[in-house]
């Protein structure tokens, strides 16, 4: 039984079949991105259905990108260079945080004023962390106390040396952009390595990028200026999105999952570890390089989930699939110990309440930390009415929680998860067995 904003989830026995997932959120992103600013025609396979990359697409046809979707989730972008064209509307960003923090660095190289918007979720997310870089790069830019919606007066921009306060792979991006439309070069040092997928798309692109190692202390620059080429491209399904169906496949032993044509980049491919280490049985086939991405197949098989630990480095490279594990812990037999995640109470929710809140509803203990939680193992579960908090990474992670509960479960808002899988719930549903 389901409504647009209802779903019921009931009790499984076990997660069987093939998964072909949407192509990842973070590449569809700078892909759409680099695209109109690239010389010449673009071709997008594999773009992401979510509502969030379909806000991208959206205010880069806003600054002059002719775009066309073509059957099969195929995307046309005739690129511009890059000079866009001045908005006659706000850049609606809807509820993607990923849109305004990436795209900003685009608008704040050119030579007219635009406004980003998003709606009430993303109007209270924080901006400050690319706003204080582009100013100190030339650009002006107005705001709400740091939160959108932003105004930004485009300039020409300078390079900067600039040290990131937090990691984040979106505010890196953002520089990276910038600082391709900058004169001279910009260098940027991370305080942990964050997800890579702005300079391989650069690359990509065609845009020269020089990386330092991790122990030259995470530093990436670029130089300002050059030109980029279009492409043809496949985008790989999104592991975030697999993320939900490796932690369904790891409630049951019995469970038999194949994923092909995988996102299997080293700075998101954690998770597989971490699943492994838990219990989870996956080996890899078919393993590729396209456009600087690894891509692989895997197939999982259920095992005894035993519990893990995640702080540091792997909070940073975990911050979108730890509501799905924390979600899944009580049934494991450690249970979940989550630190260094405050990150997590600024996402679409505060996900770290949001979790514990279901959690509770559901009759498990949780200790909610400021940076974390802790959830001991060994836990029954049984169904409640829950709420998605009008956050995607809620509402589907609940529901693989629900799969192991007794009883049924429903979950409010469900509809949520249109912004990054419009699709899951029928295709959890095709991959469940009762």
């Amino acid at each position: 039984m389901k409504s647009d904003s209802q779903v019921i989830v009931r009790p499984a026995h076990s997660i069987r079949g093939s998964v072909q997932l949407p192509g990842d959120k973070s590449i569809s992103h700078r892909y759409a991105m680099l695209s109109g600013i690239a010389e010449g025609p673009s071709r997008i396979e594999n773009y992401s259905t979510g509502a969030d990359c379909a806000s991208t697409l959206g205010c880069m046809r806003e600054l002059g990108v002719a775009w066309e979707r073509k059957e099969g989730n195929v995307i046309e972008v005739q690129g511009r260079g890059l000079t866009l064209a001045a908005p006659t509307l706000p850049l609606d960003c809807g509820n993607s945080g990923s849109t305004m923090r990436m795209l900003s660095g685009i608008v704040a190289g050119q030579k007219f004023s635009s406004e980003m918007i998003g709606d009430e979720s993303l109007s209270r997310r924080p901006m400050e962390r690319v706003i204080k870089p582009l100013t100190s790069m030339g650009a002006q830019i107005s705001s709400r106390e740091g939160k959108p919606p932003l105004r930004i007066q485009g300039s020409a921009l300078k390079a900067i040396d600039y040290s990131m306060s937090v990691a984040s792979a979106q505010v890196k991006t953002c520089l990276l952009f910038a600082g391709l439309l900058a004169e001279g070069e910009t260098r940027i040092v991370e305080p942990l390595r964050t997800r890579d997928h702005g300079e391989v798309a650069l690359r990509a692109f065609g845009a020269k990028l020089e990386r330092k190692n991790p122990g030259a202390g995470n530093e990436v620059r670029i130089r300002g200026g050059q030109r980029l080429r279009g492409i043809e491209a496949r985008i790989p399904g999104d592991i975030s999105s697999a993320a939900f169906f490796l932690c369904a496949a790891a409630l049951f032993p019995a469970s038999q999952l194949t994923i092909p044509n995988l996102l299997m980049n080293p700075s998101r491919a954690r998770l597989l570890d971490l699943l492994m280490q838990a219990g989870l049985h996956i080996s890899v086939t078919q393993l590729e390089e396209i456009h600087g991405e690894m891509v692989g197949s895997l197939q999982i098989e259920g095992g005894t989930l035993k519990g893990m630990s995640i702080g540091g480095a792997d909070s940073a490279a975990l911050i979108d699939e730890i509501p799905v594990l924390a979600a899944i812990a009580p049934y494991s037999e450690r249970g979940i110990e989550v630190r260094d995640a405050k990150e997590l109470r600024v996402k679409e929710s505060d996900r770290i309440t949001a979790v514990a809140t279901n959690l509770r509803r559901m009759g498990a203990l949780v200790e909610e930390r400021e940076d974390g939680m802790k959830i001991p193992g060994g836990q029954f579960l049984h169904g409640a009415e829950l709420e998605s908090f009008g956050d995607h990474r809620i509402a589907m992670a609940f529901a693989i929680a629900a799969l192991r509960a007794e009883g049924e479960t429903l979950i409010d808002g469900a509809d949520a998860a249109a912004i990054s899988y419009p699709a899951f719930f029928q295709t959890l549903e095709a991959l469940t067995e009762r």
